[in-house]
């Protein structure tokens, strides 16, 4: 059976949007596998593969710029 995971698309994703450039949808990770590593004002990224492809990243970007796709 396929695995789902959340897949960022860093063409959409504006960090300087967010308040203080904080990513909501790495903030609202509850896996804390998608994060902004080099801090505030930066693209979120994936940390590992154990992304649960829960989509409560994808509902908390407000620029749609995150999706869940079949692995």
């Amino acid at each position: 059976m396929p695995a789902k995971m959340a897949l960022v698309n860093h063409l959409k994703c504006q960090p300087e949007s967010c308040d203080n450039g904080i990513c909501l949808a790495a903030e609202i990770c509850r896996h804390k596998v998608l994060r902004q590593i080099d801090g505030a004002y930066e693209l979120p990224a994936m940390l590992s593969s154990s992304c649960q492809g829960c989509g409560d990243c994808v509902r908390a970007c407000p620029l749609d710029a995150i999706q869940i796709i079949m692995v």
